[in-house]
């Protein structure tokens, strides 16, 4: 099969896919007519704060265009001013139509590796709604006020922004950490972008510190620390396949850490306006025994009951002790936790916090671009914010976040079938060589196993019984079937 096969059968695997699990695959008709009517707003009309002079910067992936957050930071007496702003959704999508309906059913953007299947159409995602560089644009603008005792006191308006730097997480880590980057043209450009503009440079300084400040304080609390090898498979434009691994790095973790904090003060201002919160919970994982287990395979003894703190101390003793293989058990921890889901607090009342995060009043508002829960609740706060009544019911928010959830992990679903397709036509030529890797699955209804390199999974056949998530082994390849997504392995040996 030809690259440029792959290619086609590809994107009619990654359509196909994305139907099975019940997605939209292109806009319906209705919601092209309301796209054609919208419309850049006349901003000198709106009254509101005009920040477009702050030295804003984004910092995302290499591709994106779907820009959802600027970050800027400014000195107080207190501390650290540090400001958020999300890209203004409700603007321009009223609750109840076309583009709503569309964007409530698939819930979120998908990203198949092969083409990507935006939430909203990308006139609105990529261009009247994203926060692109020297582009004049609405923004929920998130203030937090950060002193030496954590977040002190917040406060959420809208406003006008211009992003002044739109950069990326392998050029900004590479400059704060004095490195010469990944080479490709877009770090070589972002670099010198940096380089020169000493405002730009001071800017990512103290938000570097600002966030390893905030990370600290969660780590010290109990939040865990992960770091994963994300397979991300892309069709090149020749139609070649390459089988990409996402890592973090400093700069994931800047945004991450304020990502946080900006998700903690919506909870924290919506609660105090009186209304109902839609949060993002990780619960106390029931697999916690499984998590004991794989520890003691690595010769540590975690408490009976739960607990992140000594979970968090086992982690990061694991990768001083272990970088190379961190990743791997990170993985295994992961998987053993257990899903995120989304769950109502009404107002005055109280939902489950976030077990991996070490956080409580945790929401998802940041990327309203992406994800349809940061689309309800950035409703919520207009409706705080103009004196409103909340839009939505404790019922109708119950039933939302159910659907979120579910539409969420299908997503995960289709994502995952449509990554191993791609892996599957990679590794069609790679048929009978031997690979190590780990186990991330052992049921009734299969054993799954994880390449370290390149990291791919797959169903893992032969003599399995007794091999438990997080064991070692060595496999070899049998047999893969692009259409299906099925990459076969027999087992071989523990390691």
């Amino acid at each position: 099969m030809t690259s440029a096969e792959h290619h086609i059968n590809l994107q009619e695997i990654a359509r196909d896919t994305l139907l099975r699990y019940g997605f939209l695959v292109e806009p319906p008709r209705p919601v092209l007519a309301e796209l054609a009517q919208l419309a850049g707003p006349d901003f000198s009309r709106m009254g509101l704060k005009d920040l477009t002079g702050w030295v804003w910067s984004s910092i995302d992936n290499d591709d994106s265009r779907d820009l959802d957050q600027i970050e800027y930071l400014q000195p107080d007496p207190r501390g650290t001013r540090l400001y958020v702003g999300i890209a203004d959704m409700t603007s321009f999508v009223e609750r109840g139509s076309a583009l709503d309906q569309a964007a409530m059913h698939n819930t979120t953007s998908l990203y198949t590796g092969v083409r990507t299947f935006p939430m909203f159409p990308d006139k609105l995602s990529t261009n009247l709604t994203s926060l692109l560089e020297g582009q004049k644009r609405l923004a929920v603008v998130i203030e937090i006020l950060i002193t030496s005792d954590g977040l002190a006191e917040s406060n959420i308006y809208r406003a006008i922004v211009r992003n002044q730097s739109q950069l990326t997480y392998h050029a900004v880590a590479a400059w704060l950490e004095d490195q010469p980057g990944d080479g490709s043209p877009v770090t070589v450009r972002m670099l010198a972008k940096i380089r020169a503009n000493p405002a730009l440079q001071e800017q990512l300084r103290r938000q570097n510190d600002l966030a390893q400040a905030l990370r600290e304080r969660r780590l010290e609390a109990g939040a865990l620390t992960f770091e994963t090898i994300e397979l991300r498979p892309e069709v090149l434009p020749d139609g070649g396949l390459e089988l990409k691994a996402g890592t973090h790095n400093t700069a994931t973790h800047l945004i991450e850490d304020f990502m946080i904090a900006a998700n903690q003060a919506t909870v924290s201002f919506l609660t105090s306006k009186g209304f109902a919160t839609l949060r993002r919970v990780v619960r106390t994982p029931k697999n916690w025994p499984q998590i004991v287990k794989l520890a003691a395979q690595h010769g540590a003894a975690l408490p009976a009951e739960p607990d992140a703190k000594a979970l968090e101390d086992f982690l990061t003793r694991q990768q001083q002790k272990d970088p190379d293989h961190f990743p791997d058990l990170s993985l295994a921890v992961i998987k053993l936790l257990g899903r995120g889901e989304y769950a109502v607090a009404a107002p005055g009342g109280e939902a489950p916090g976030h077990f991996a995060l070490a956080v409580e009043g945790y929401a998802h508002s940041t990327a309203p671009n992406r994800r349809y829960p940061d689309v309800l609740t950035q409703r919520l706060l207009r409706a705080s914010l103009d004196g409103e009544k909340p839009p939505y019911s404790i019922s109708d928010l119950t039933d939302l976040a159910e659907h979120c959830t579910e539409k969420e992990d299908d997503a995960n679903k289709a994502e995952r079938s449509v990554h191993k397709s791609v892996a599957a036509a990679a590794m069609a030529d790679r048929v009978g060589e031997r690979f190590e890797g780990f186990i991330t699955g052992a049921s009734e209804k299969g054993v799954w196993v994880r390449l370290l390199r390149p990291p791919i999974e797959g169903r893992l056949g032969g003599a399995t019984k007794g091999l438990a998530v997080g064991d070692r082994v060595l496999v070899k390849l049998v047999s893969t079937d692009p259409w299906r997504g099925y990459i076969d392995f027999d087992f071989i040996a523990r390691r």
